[in-house]
């Protein structure tokens, strides 16, 4: 049974508005994290390439995030579909972004992994002993989907590594307080829906209960909330769909 912690993302000191996943990088050697939503100056830090907003700015912003890890060779970025599909990463240079594609995995070093979110979790999984990982966005339909059981089926296959040993974080998003959905979400995950409602749901618990069920050694969920935190991170449901996007990254330094 693998062990649920609440662990907090903290703050990164810098012009950049980050989060990090607190001592990943020190145990683990990956920069393991999340963009906030305004910079000091209290301009909003979008970084979402597909959200109206005009692109040479979000392009600019994602040039300094990219600085902000100058050990990485690689930043590699899918045109997510709210699928399970999961890519393994060999190599590769710049910026590389895949269609059709929610997660992302890898055993390189050098290759910075990164999703995009406002309120879906993004999965963070480790394995430090075969030193491979893999980043995923779940919201409902991916996490309906699968797409934790093919990470790890991705991670298990590219890297020989068995579930007991990842280490898996789910990050900021929506908490189930803020996540109204309705009766054939929650079928789609797994949960009952009877009575009148309103029907919430917390994503956070249902992968982590399909970690459990997976045999995923070791499971923490953020204590963020995309919505009750909107000073610090966008939200889609909270802002009715007006809202910019975080990226969540992770990635084995060099």
């Amino acid at each position: 049974m693998p062990s649920l912690l609440r662990v907090q993302e903290a703050p990164v000191p810098g012009p950049i508005p980050r989060f990090e996943i607190p001592g990943w990088r020190e145990r683990y050697g990956v920069a393991a994290g999340i963009t906030g939503r305004t910079e000091s100056d209290g301009a909003e830090f979008d970084l979402g390439l597909w959200t109206g907003s005009p692109v040479k700015d979000v392009m600019a912003r994602w040039r300094r995030f990219r600085q902000a890890e100058p050990g990485f060779r690689a930043t590699i970025l899918g045109h997510q579909v709210h699928g399970a599909a999961v890519a393994w990463h060999r190599g590769g240079e710049g910026w590389i972004v895949r269609d059709g594609v929610d997660g992302h995995a890898t055993a390189t070093s050098g290759l910075l992994l990164t999703v995009t979110v406002a309120d879906c979790i993004p999965v963070y999984l480790v394995a430090p002993e075969e030193r491979a990982i893999a980043l995923l966005h779940a919201g409902w339909r991916g996490t309906a989907a699968g797409i934790l059981a093919r990470g790890l089926e991705v991670l298990c296959e590219g890297a020989g590594v068995v579930p007991s040993s990842v280490v898996m974080h789910c990050g900021a998003g929506i908490c189930g307080q803020c996540y109204e959905v309705g009766p054939e979400v929650r079928e789609a995950c797994g949960l009952p829906a009877g009575g009148p409602g309103p029907w919430r749901m917390d994503l956070r618990e249902v992968l982590a209960a399909q970690a459990l069920t997976l045999g995923v050694g070791t499971v923490s969920c953020s204590s963020w909330c995309s919505a009750h935190d909107r000073d610090r991170f966008f939200s889609h449901r909270a802002s009715g769909g007006r809202d910019g996007r975080m990226v969540a990254y992770l990635g084995l330094a060099s």
